[in-house]
């Protein structure tokens, strides 16, 4: 997109003298897609780069280098050089975007460089320049989200630069990043002034630019028009590799021979030039004639990095590697795919795979069958993804049985590159595809999949399946974070996500078949056709399980009744204005089928838009008994399921689906009087101060935290520690009376119940009495612990006390809880879980999960609490927590709410260096 520096290529104060430099960056090293679907490689710049950056220099038009330079400038001198390539990665930062692999003959190329050199106190001046060949796919944009990164990694929060104006493309990249440009023109130069701290328009610019590169990377896969199989050869050591590539050639035989689909096979079969199959074979991958979109790949893992080289030279988009051998297979098949990636997308190409069971596709009329399918399933507009390549056989087969329609299906293998975040960005571009099902092994970002899967889910379902029932199951070959997150983390993500959690694939085509083929419910309430009383009664029991409001309209239609009864039953619920979805059962005794109500049935779904199931005799799936045409001349199939429980099942999904969909989502929350530098100043002081280096907690004394909390609006009501009962008079003196004594013993602190906190203590003699009985508790407690402390704290009104918690999680960031303190929170589980970042809507969920909660809300004839003061606290909990990753831990205990606010009566932090994984930067890898 953008072409030039906007400076003017001298150094800035800080450029030389710098106050040390810091070790090579290796975290800011990573994979990106740019807006035409290819892939390029970042990394801070290195010394042996100069060669490399001179050539780009060189490289580069008369015009850039003057927009560059401000000046005509042929050559670098040395002395240019060198300075350019060596800097100290702390107050100079220079990133390179570079195509080629670091380990292939030929050296890597610049094709991009950006740059920031500090001037003064957290502002830095910065320069980008990008090849003439690759402006326009928006890699300035990118080195820009990654650079501010960097910067505000290194303590820099501003971003200044000087433009001449005839640079359009450098200040549009400027005013379209989302910050808050300002420019002014001074001497024919605009310089340009912003903050680079995220706000909402930048990150969600990022994301659509991350949406539109993403989705274009998978189109170019899935409507590939020329694709290549290579295979091991006519006599190969692993005839397994041999027979999935002759498979993959198979399945593009058919649009080979209708000339839709060019398809080149290299060692796949015996002889060269045209077969008869439409397939063009050549001996070796330099004997194809490029540009090819597509690539499968089935060889040994030995061979796979050459072949992917020479690939690349091809012009290949997407390579599909149908093979195995790679990190499931130990350090060394690790390293092998490692190096594969740089390779991959150092030619600009998508990896699928390790290990998948490849692509299926139709557009436009013509199906791409690049996958190991014996038979393609017949199109449809349903998208599928998985991962292992042994459960699509499954998948297809339960697919073909249940007589669905795909639009696509990939299989992601090991997912080393693309993953289920990539595909669904593709659908929600996709005009021919209507509902999405994933079946996932493993999320390797899940805050990245939440807010992918939520956008999605907003105009499109999204039904999903997990391995396992917590979603933390790491299949060998899988890179994922560890975690120290509860089991129900992985709901919670999918549910702020807005998508279908169902249980098994059995549930998951069920869904996927009625919201694929019936409109989305417009409400609960169910209408029963059933063909006997007990039928209905069972069917109205399953119902109300699922969710769904049984109304008075349950009709029966007797086994033996003629064709005018059943079509009156049916216009008798289909015409009742109190009915949303309707549940039609025959099961006949004779197991006779039935033509007349399938058929009514069908008709006046269509007709009326009321979604509709069905469990009717030697019915399943999709079937042309239950097929008609809705007004729009759409043909409407209502679905058929072998049992009455899995349709209301399914029915129940939908309708929550529907309500999620129409239901306002609410807006982030920006809590008013919150200074997030500040609150990252303080963590990196104490941070540095503690001279940590193994990465352990380190928890920040009570003023500290009390510090932290004030720089997001959160006040700590002030406790004093003292040893005896003169020490707690002098501080009930000083904070007034009543006051609250606790203990600081970890087992009794926060339990009234067992003596350890004493309230509304109202004199001296009460208070002497209180510090004696909760020190001989403490003492009998652990006898071998000395005197511990005790706590002498104003006593706050009366409430419903509360515990607000956050913890780093290392797979899925900050994670959020909310309970009400007690022993329903602490031995029931009733905690309530959220990911930041929240909506107002979000944060008002969190608090109203727990069961315990309608004692917020005047239980029993009690006032209710002051709950929007709670969901203030919760919203700025939630803010800190969303934008310090190195805030291991907090919490608020106990937070008492009551009528009129609430009080924080104590808090509890940790801080830990942390990486996380969805960044404020994009990455091709997530």
């Amino acid at each position: 997109m953008a072409d030039v520096d906007p400076g003017d290529g001298h150094l800035g104060p800080a450029a030389e003298g710098a106050a040390g430099a810091a070790p090579y960056p290796a975290g800011w090293e990573a994979d990106v897609v740019l807006t035409d679907g290819s892939t390029t490689r970042l990394r801070p710049i290195r010394p042996e780069d100069a060669d490399a950056l001179q050539a780009f220099h060189v490289g580069q038009s008369e015009r850039s280098t003057y927009l560059r330079f401000f000046a005509p400038l042929e050559r670098l001198s040395d002395r240019d050089l060198d300075r350019l390539v060596r800097v100290d990665h702390v107050d100079r930062v220079a990133l390179v975007a570079l195509t080629g692999a670091p380990d292939a003959d030929e050296p890597e190329r610049i094709i991009g460089v950006a740059r920031y050199d500090v001037v003064e106190p957290e502002t830095a001046e910065v320069a980008f320049n990008i090849a003439d060949a690759h402006q326009g796919k928006g890699l300035a944009s990118v080195l820009l989200e990654h650079l501010a990164a960097a910067a505000r990694e290194r303590g820099v929060r501003r971003f200044v630069a000087e433009v001449l104006p005839q640079n359009g493309r450098m200040l549009a990249v400027f005013s379209e990043a989302g910050y808050e440009v300002r420019r002014r023109t001074e001497d024919g130069v605009v310089q340009v002034t912003f903050g680079i701290d995220p706000t909402d328009r930048s990150l969600a610019v990022a994301a659509d630019r991350e949406h539109r590169a993403e989705a274009r990377s998978m189109r170019a896969l899935l409507t590939a028009r020329s694709v290549v199989v290579v295979g091991p050869g006519p006599e190969p050591e692993r005839p397994l590799a041999a027979r999935q590539a002759q498979r993959v050639v198979e399945g593009l035989a058919a649009a080979a021979r209708a000339g839709t689909i060019a398809v080149h096979a290299v060692g796949v079969g015996h002889g060269e030039g045209l077969g008869d199959d439409g397939v063009h074979r050549h001996r070796r991958v330099d004997d194809v004639p490029g540009p090819v979109e597509l690539a499968v790949v089935a060889l040994p893992a030995a061979q796979v990095l050459d072949t992917a080289r020479r690939l690349g030279a091809l012009g290949v988009r997407g390579l599909v590697l149908l093979s195995g051998g790679f990190a499931e297979a130990g350090p060394e098949g690790l390293a092998r795919q490692r190096l594969l990636l740089g390779v991959v997308h150092g030619a600009g190409m998508r990896l699928v795979g390790p290990s998948s069971f490849g692509l299926l596709a139709t557009h436009d009329g013509t199906t791409l069958d690049a996958s190991l399918a014996v038979r393609p399933p017949r199109p449809g507009r349903i998208g599928l993804f998985c991962q292992s390549a042994p459960f699509a056989v499954t998948l297809l087969a339960a697919v073909e049985r249940r007589g669905l329609g795909l639009a696509q299906l990939v299989s992601a293998g090991h997912r080393a590159d693309v993953s289920g975040n990539d595909v669904m960005q593709f659908w929600g571009e996709d005009e021919g595809t209507d509902v999405v099902a994933l079946y996932l092994e493993s999320i390797g970002n899940p805050r990245k999949f939440t807010r992918v899967a939520r956008r999605l889910a907003s105009h499109k379902p999204v039904v999903v399946v997990a391995a396992g029932r917590t979603g933390h199951v790491v299949p060998p070959g899988h890179a994922v974070r560890p975690t120290r997150a509860p089991r129900r983390t992985f709901e919670e993500v999918l549910r702020q996500s807005g998508v279908v959690r169902v249980e098994n694939v059995h549930q998951m085509l069920d869904v996927v078949q009625l919201l694929a083929h019936q409109p989305l419910p417009r409400g609960k309430r169910v209408a029963i056709l059933a063909s006997s009383t007990g039928v209905a009664a069972l069917v109205a029991e399953a119902a109300s399980a699922a969710g769904l409001v049984v109304t008075d309209r349950v009709e029966r239609i007797a086994e033996d009744a003629r064709a005018d009864e059943v079509r009156d039953a049916v216009e008798r619920v289909y015409g009742d204005p109190g009915v949303d979805v309707v549940v039609a059962v025959r099961v006949p005794t004779l197991g006779v089928p039935d033509p007349v109500l399938p058929r009514e049935v069908a008709r006046a779904a269509a007709r009326t838009g009321l979604t509709t199931v069905a469990c009717m005799f030697d019915l399943h799936g999709l079937t042309a008994e239950l097929a008609a045409t809705d007004p729009e001349g759409r043909v409407r199939t209502v679905p058929a399921y072998a049992a009455p429980e899995d349709a209301v099942l399914a029915l129940g999904h939908a309708a929550r689906y529907a309500a999620w969909r129409a239901a306002d989502r609410g807006t982030t929350v920006h809590p008013t009087g919150v200074d997030l530098r500040a609150a990252r100043r303080l963590v990196a002081r104490a941070l540095a101060e503690s001279g940590a280096t193994d990465g352990a907690p380190v928890p920040l004394d009570a003023a500290q935290t009390a510090e932290l909390l004030a720089t997001v609006g959160v006040h700590v009501w002030p406790s004093i520690r003292v040893h005896d009962a003169d020490e707690a008079v002098a501080a009930a003196e000083r904070l007034g009376w009543p006051v609250a004594v606790k203990t600081t013993v970890p087992a009794l602190r926060h339990r009234a119940d067992l003596g350890g906190v004493r309230l509304d203590v109202a004199d001296e003699a009460e208070l002497r009495a209180d510090v004696a009985g909760i020190l001989a508790l403490a003492a009998d407690h652990d006898p071998g612990a000395g005197v511990p402390p005790i706590e002498v704290q104003a006593m706050a009104p009366h409430g419903v006390a509360c515990v607000v918690r956050s913890a780093e999680d290392p797979l899925f960031g900050p994670l959020l809880s909310l309970g009400v303190a007690g022993d329903a929170a602490d031995l029931l589980g009733d905690v309530a879980y959220a990911v930041p970042p929240l909506t107002d809507v979000d944060v008002a969920e969190l608090v109203r999960t727990p069961r315990a909660a309608p004692r917020l809300f005047g239980y029993r004839g009690l006032p209710a609490l002051d709950v929007p003061a709670l969901e203030d606290v919760v919203a700025r909990v939630a803010v800190l927590a969303d934008a310090l990753p190195d805030l291991r831990s907090l919490e608020l205990n106990p937070v008492v709410v009551s009528p009129t606010g609430l009080a924080v009566l104590g808090a509890h932090a940790s801080v830990a260096p942390a990486d996380r994984a969805d960044a404020a930067r994009r990455l091709a890898r997530a």
